[in-house]
């Protein structure tokens, strides 16, 4: 190893603070690991560095150190022991190799509460209903703390015991020798999966899960103007959490049944509706369906195939707002294709009567106007 000062390895001042020393050394760590630095020295400078810390971070080594240098920390056969716990820096690792499980971190976050998975349920609604808005009763399955157990997963009457492979603490080490000393790495315990105790005689419900599945009914509210999409969440009534974390939620997804007669477009309604040409052309006053019940809907004379007439109000609840959207009445005239006898010479009458001129229709404004925009 080379005899630079320690201090000099890392940077710092003799009189550097622990957080100080762990600092520099965090820095350098990232920046000469041999996998992220391909430089020929890369190699040698990160042993110096983990030598430089392992020394320095040991408050009995940096006083030997300080008063005698080198010759302070190592031993008879020069060689010294430059053993660094790494459970300060998982995040080192997990950004340069992906994974962590390097520190006392990784029992605390294993038992830390975390909140339980959402569920996802389909719910399919008419046009009526989710225009409205309905009262649904519907089926879930979840998990649930074991009726018998408590959610503790031993059998009634026993109890789980501590792990003896890791002593409770849910992880196991192991001290491996490296290029650059000694690591100590933390993992999971493979007799207690991290849990710190084991159960002997597991629970006949649940099988030592501490949770059984069950199936709920539920009552819910969907409110009025909800579309194809729409979710609902319910609050706290997805999966459990663990370790006495928050329940997840439920969400509803809504999914509409196509109308016979109807379709969305936002909050209106809209209504393809034929008529006749008589209709059309002299006028009527017609029923028309709406999701409130048939009304009359006046048809004024001339009307061209394609007009949109308005039912103000007759469209779609606002979510969250007051009021309603239209529905829309998009017409369209029949052109008969069989006339009876007595039709067919009414119409011919007709006919005569308007001449057999044609003529191309003339240009509106409107098309001039979007010529001139460059439209």
């Amino acid at each position: 190893m080379s005899q630079r000062d320690y201090y000099e390895v890392l940077g710092v001042a003799r009189t550097a603070t622990a957080d100080e020393l762990k600092s520099a050394f965090r820095r350098l760590a990232r920046q000469y690991h041999p996998d992220v630095n391909k430089e020929p020295d890369a190699e040698e400078k990160f042993k110096e560095i983990n030598e430089a810390y392992a020394v320095l971070s040991d408050p009995e080594r940096r006083a030997a150190y300080d008063r005698f240098g080198h010759a302070g920390v190592r031993g008879p056969n020069g060689m010294g022991d430059f053993t660094v716990d790494f459970s300060d820096f998982a995040d080192i690792f997990n950004d340069l190799f992906g994974f962590g499980g390097f520190g006392r971190s990784t029992a605390r976050s294993r038992n830390a509460p975390r909140r339980g998975a959402d569920l996802q349920y389909r719910l399919e609604l008419s046009f009526e209903e989710a225009i409205f808005g309905v009262e649904k009763e519907i089926e879930i399955t979840r998990d649930e703390v074991c009726s018998l157990c408590g959610g503790s997963g031993a059998k009634p009457g026993t109890t789980p015991v501590r792990c003896s492979t890791c002593n409770g603490s849910g992880e196991v080490r192991q001290v491996r020798q490296t290029f650059i000393g000694s690591m100590v790495q933390v993992s999971t315990c493979p007799t207690c999966r991290g849990q710190g105790e084991t159960i002997s005689s597991p629970c006949p419900n649940c099988q030592g899960r501490g949770l059984e599945r069950r199936t709920r009914l539920k009552v819910v509210n969907i409110p009025a103007g909800v579309d194809s999409g729409t979710q609902i969440r319910l609050a706290g009534e997805g999966q459990p959490g663990e370790n006495g974390g928050p329940n997840g939620n439920l969400y509803i997804l809504i999914q509409v049944k196509p109308h016979r007669y109807f379709r969305r477009r936002e909050y209106d309604i809209l209504l393809d509706l034929n008529i006749n040409i008589a209709q059309a052309t002299l006028g009527a006053e017609v029923d028309v369906p709406t999701v409130d019940g048939t009304v009359k809907l006046k048809i004024p004379a001339g009307t061209q195939p394609g007009e949109i007439l308005t039912l103000k109000g007759k469209g779609v609840p606002r979510l969250r707002n007051n009021g309603r959207g239209d529905q829309l009445v998009i017409i369209n005239v029949e052109i008969p294709k069989r006339l009876t006898p007595e039709q067919r010479q009414l119409f011919e009458q007709l006919a005569k009567s308007m001449g057999g001129e044609v003529r191309p229709q003339e240009r509106g404004i409107w098309d001039w106007l979007k010529e001139a925009l460059g439209g």
